[in-house]
């Protein structure tokens, strides 16, 4: 046995000797020009290599061979020490410094120990506080490396842990081996025959890892995540090991005699169960990766420069910056570093339309972009919607009722942020797919979550300031007003004096050539004040009654046809409720849109079909179109408009008159391919009484 186990020994450090001084001379001439990193990883590559030498010539307890055993160890932290200082990112703590320093000193402790060693064992003086005062010092630096190991990888940059993933499970794998090898023959007090036999073969079995991790990350540069703190969870994990195994030695001793082997069988059978029936479970893996994250790894995210960078694009707005809407979109992707994303907020039916685009103009929205569920269940629930998640199935909280085909449909479509502010939805966010692919988790969440709350604020809070400055404009109006009925006063007084007058003086030509003037200017004074004054209709309206929609609709365009081609495709027997005066009004500010957007003179299409519970009266023009942008901002806001002498009154007019009859208007548009306003009015039902069109005339 004794003689298999040096055979062992032998030929396992040569394979390392052999291994490693190749993998060294490979990777010199694989790199020609070396940089510093380069030339430390071959430098430790060839100490690896002397390690293995020394062991066949000195055997693996001989002098020569702990020397460069330490040797080794002082080239691999070199290694990641070096890695670490040329990282691309933030400068990392003293913390850090202060362990690799620390291990510096234990090497140093270690080799004095092992020259005493040396020394004193020619003469027979004792050794043993020099040989155990060794073992702890090994167990010691073992531990520190291994922590350095895990905090070099945690730091990284998630999409550049790949480039360093192999080299440090190899080397976490070399100082596991010697910590189980030391912290053994600390607590036994004499070193294990097997693990110092195998230990060669083991570590040569690192070298092809070295090969494979050489040829993907040949420059050895990192970058450093935004925040470098030093990670304990790998120091706690190891020190549990540690303690178990002490434990479990000094039960051992205890228990003694016949019962150690059923000891260990008993433990090995145990432990091979627990994992068996908890290890597996998806539910366990999920809790332990977020307990694990959240009590001992470092954030993501850097928040307070993410929440001073969110203040300053929400808050701080300048005069080249995007608009609000805009910039909404675009203070919580950027957190994400999602390239794009769209924002959906409540119109005043309460439906959600898109308000804006951020980055995203090749995203397909339709104009009902949104399901009749969907704004229930984000209100209700608040729920984040990961679409990978939804589209894989494994979303158990979401009803997928409530999310739109095209956000199925959109392969890019990423997260889904509802916006609640007091249990009310004030918007829902779409973001794009970042440009590192990754699934949402627990901190991504949280982020969102607090993120979203915030801007729903914001969004509240600039709704209520739209609201307001209407108020403000209508209160500006009707002063305006005021003074115009006043104006109008004296012109009724001049014309009904001139209309007095006339009854004596008509016979004389001076008069009636004042007349002439006196009409013509107030006709321009009128004119003028027409121009100030919009066509707004405050008047009393009639109760809605059942009308022939179509019938409504030509008396309203019957005017318009005679200055501009109008075809009216309109069949009598639809019945909606509706008041005819109203009907007139809207359909007059539709037409005069459509036309006033069609100047190449093309025929503005009339339709009326049923739809639903509803009589849809569509109004299609072939003409500029309308952004969505303008559609979402502007289209139906009072004293807004694009056209030149407008009072913007029409469009907000002709919706205000559809909704008081229980209807509503909806608006299709494209840039450059025309505009399609549907106007819905409520079916007359058989089970109710109406007056009839002739009985309101």
């Amino acid at each position: 046995m004794e003689a298999a186990l040096v055979f062992l020994s032998l030929w396992g450090h040569a394979a390392v000797g052999f291994a490693f001084a190749a993998l060294a001379v490979w990777l010199f001439h694989k790199y020609g020009s070396v940089n510093r990193q380069q030339v430390i990883l071959i430098a430790a590559m060839a100490f690896t290599s002397i390690w293995g030498i020394a062991a066949i010539a000195a055997g693996p307890y001989g002098f020569a061979t702990i020397c460069a055993e330490s040797v080794r160890n002082l080239a691999w932290l070199g290694f990641m020490f070096s890695l670490l200082r040329s990282g691309e990112g933030r400068q990392q703590p003293r913390t850090i410094n202060m362990i690799y320093l620390a291990l510096l000193l234990v090497l140093a402790f270690q080799f004095a120990s092992d020259v005493a060693v040396a020394m004193l064992m020619p003469t027979g003086a004792p050794t043993d506080i020099f040989v155990h005062s060794g073992l702890a010092l090994r167990m010691i630096f073992a531990v520190g490396a291994l922590v350095l190991v895990h905090n070099l990888y945690t730091v990284s940059a998630p999409e550049t842990r790949w480039g360093i993933s192999l080299p440090m499970a190899a080397l976490a794998a070399m100082w596991t081996y010697d910590l189980n090898l030391y912290t053994i023959s600390y607590l036994t007090s004499e070193f294990s025959p097997e693990l110092v036999a195998t230990r060669g073969f083991a570590t040569a079995l690192l070298a092809p890892v070295f090969v494979m991790a050489a040829r993907r990350n040949s420059i050895w540069r990192i970058r450093l995540s935004r925040s470098v703190a030093f990670q304990s969870v790998s120091l706690v994990v190891i020190g549990i090991y540690l303690l178990g195994m002490v434990l479990l030695a000094t039960a051992l001793q205890l228990i003694g005699g016949t019962y150690v082997r059923l000891a260990q069988v008993t433990l090995i059978f145990a432990m091979s169960l627990a994992a068996l029936l908890i290890l597996p479970s998806g539910r366990f893996k999920s809790w332990l990766n977020v307990i694990v994250a959240k009590n001992f790894f470092q954030h993501r995210y850097d928040y307070r420069s993410e929440w001073m960078r969110f203040a300053d694009t929400i808050g701080f707005p300048s005069k080249e910056a995007a608009p609000f809407f805009e910039r909404v979109v675009k203070s919580l992707a950027d957190i994400f570093e999602s390239p794009a994303g769209l924002l959906m907020i409540p119109d005043e039916e309460g439906r959600l339309t898109l308000q804006a685009r951020w980055n995203w103009s090749t995203a397909d929205v339709p104009a009902n972009c949104v399901t009749s569920m969907t704004m229930p269940f984000f209100e209700s629930t608040g729920h984040i919607l990961s679409m990978d998640d939804l589209r894989a199935g494994t979303d158990e909280r979401c009803d997928p009722r409530a999310v739109p085909q095209w956000l199925y449909d959109e392969q890019q479509a990423w997260a889904v942020v509802p916006l609640v502010h007091f249990g009310k939805l004030a918007g829902l966010v779409v973001l794009a797919r970042p440009r590192l692919p990754r699934a949402l988790d627990w901190e991504d969440l949280d982020m969102l979550r607090v993120v979203g709350r915030q801007l729903a604020s914001y969004l509240a809070e600039a709704a209520s300031q739209q609201a307001l400055a209407e108020s403000q404009q209508f209160e500006q109006f009707n002063r305006r007003f005021a003074f115009v009925v006043h104006d109008i006063k004296n012109l009724v007084s001049q014309l009904s004096i001139l209309a007095r007058n006339a009854e004596r003086h008509a016979e004389k030509p001076e008069f009636r050539a004042d007349m002439i003037d006196t009409l013509r200017s107030s006709v321009d004074k009128m004119n003028e004040l027409l121009a100030r004054l919009s066509q707004h209709n405050k008047s009393r309206h009639a109760q809605p009654f059942a009308i022939d929609i179509g019938e409504a609709v030509m008396n309203a365009v019957h005017a318009k046809r005679l200055i501009y081609p109008v075809d009216a495709q309109l069949t009598p027997g639809h019945f909606a409720v509706a008041d005819p005066a109203r009907v007139d009004t809207i359909i007059g500010h539709l037409l005069q849109n459509a036309i006033e957007a069609t100047p190449d003179g093309s025929p503005v299409r009339i339709t009326c079909r049923v739809q639903g519970k509803d009589i849809a009266v569509n109004i299609t023009d072939s003409g500029v179109g309308m952004s969505e942008a303008f559609i979402a901002n502007q289209l139906f806001k009072p004293f807004e408009s694009t056209k030149e002498g407008g009072f913007g009154i029409g469009a907000y007019e002709a919706r205000a008159l559809a909704m008081s009859m229980g209807g509503q208007l909806r608006v299709d548009s494209r840039l450059g391919k025309g505009t399609t306003f549907t106007l819905l009015l409520p079916v007359a039902r058989e089970d109710r009484t109406y007056g009839s069109l002739e009985e309101a005339a």
